[in-house]
């Protein structure tokens, strides 16, 4: 197989991965988690098994810079794509998510469809602000969408909503859906409010937890078989290629940062507890090295540590730019402690405690990211983040038992 990708990318110029994201020492280091001797493969690492699905048919293709099965010998990635092409199979359109197909824009930042320079396969964004879904156009130009990318496993990252917003359109339009799975790197966690669907956003989808703890196959699985599919629709033909040695408590470590301000394992696990502050104006790092790993306030007072946002690729306009932030550096902490923590409220608690600005520390997105109104009111009533912690729990219970048919690894 190495020798395979190694002709590939000869063969075939690297696509996707042209400007990615920054490759941290701590995931240059995990990535033979890709190579395939390795315990884990995912499901595009196993083309004998979607190959002849797809030989024949025209293929649209839903990706980023994630969607990489290996490295040459000269150390470049190998996408899926170029393994596609390698196998003469056809594919028609590329469709890109939120940061872009080559994951660099800013979180909500517009990306504009285009062309890809080295194959001249059109690439249609649905990030574009323009339309909610793929054109006419678009959907006509291919027979069957193939799902390959990274996700981390949280409510409010935007991966799978696209992925379901495509799903609806290939059911809409009776096209087939195979979903080469990858494994989910918070998916030993389940936690979290399950979302109040009249908070139903581009954040927020589904009726599912904070946490869901489901790779992006069994979240297609379950949103097909539950009719969580708008207008009631499903997909007739809907495929998953699982990965192989993995189960929910497989600790994966991705080689490749899933989108610019989640560079290390440690941004991903503190991930579902610190995201809440981007409903509110504290920092949480955004224009810093620890994005997602400390979070602190010009106004803020009692503490030592502090740190400046600036304007950075990925971060071009961070809440409090270029302003001297006090508060909290999370950076060191144990990934078994970020992973025992699940969603940790006391972050959000503590800094809504020290400004002393009631309801005016939250903004109308806090709601959205935290999938109900009932937190943001304990906070303000003075309940402590073990109290809120517990009003969860029964729905919690309720959606692991709801899932559990669609679950294609042991938990």
């Amino acid at each position: 197989m190495k020798r395979v990708f190694s002709f590939i990318v000869a063969a075939v110029a690297l696509i996707a991965c042209a400007t990615p994201p920054a490759l941290t020492p701590e995931m240059a280091a995990t990535r033979r988690s890709l190579d395939p001797a390795t315990e884990v493969m995912t499901g595009a690492q196993q083309p004998d098994r979607y190959v002849d699905l797809l030989r024949g048919k025209r293929v649209a293709l839903f990706s980023n810079q994630t969607g990489i099965v290996g490295w040459d010998h000269t150390g470049k990635p190998v996408h899926t794509l170029d393994l596609m092409l390698f196998k003469g199979l056809k594919v028609t359109t590329i469709f890109s998510p939120e940061h872009g197909f080559r994951g660099t824009a800013d979180a909500g930042e517009h990306v504009s469809s285009s062309v890809d320079p080295v194959t001249g396969i059109p690439i249609a964004s649905l990030y574009d602000g323009k339309r909610p879904g793929p054109s006419p156009e678009t959907m006509a130009a291919f027979d069957v969408l193939v799902v390959d990318i990274q996700d981390v496993g949280l409510r409010y990252y935007t991966y799978y909503v696209t992925m379901i917003k495509l799903m609806e359109a290939c059911a809409a339009a009776d096209k087939d859906v195979v979903v080469l799975d990858r494994p989910n790197p918070n998916g030993m966690t389940v936690d979290g409010p399950v979302l109040d669907m009249r908070l139903r956003s581009g954040v927020g989808r589904l009726p599912i937890p904070t946490v869901h703890g489901m790779t992006l196959g069994e979240i297609a699985l379950m949103a097909n078989g539950e009719h969580w599919l708008k207008d009631n629709l499903q997909v007739k033909n809907l495929t998953v290629i699982p990965c192989k040695g993995y189960t929910h408590q497989t600790r994966y470590r991705l080689p490749v940062a899933p989108s610019p301000n989640l560079p290390n394992m440690t941004s991903i696990y503190l991930y579902p507890s610190t995201c809440y502050f981007e409903g509110t104006d504290v920092s949480l790092g955004r224009g810093t090295d620890k994005p997602f790993q400390q979070y602190g306030h010009p106004d803020m007072v009692g503490y030592s540590y502090s740190f400046t946002p600036r304007s950075v690729p990925g971060a071009k306009n961070p809440p409090q730019l270029d302003k001297l932030c006090h508060g909290v550096d999370l950076s060191g902490i144990s990934d078994e402690e970020a992973i025992a923590m699940g969603v940790n409220l006391e972050y959000v608690v503590n800094a809504y405690r020290n400004l002393g600005q009631g309801e005016k520390f939250f903004t109308k997105f806090f709601d959205k990211l935290m999938g109900t109104e009932a937190v943001r009111k304990m906070i303000v009533a003075g309940m402590s983040p073990a109290d809120i912690k517990a009003t969860w729990s029964a729905e919690v219970d309720a959606f692991r038992a709801q899932r559990r048919p669609y679950l294609l690894y042991p938990e």
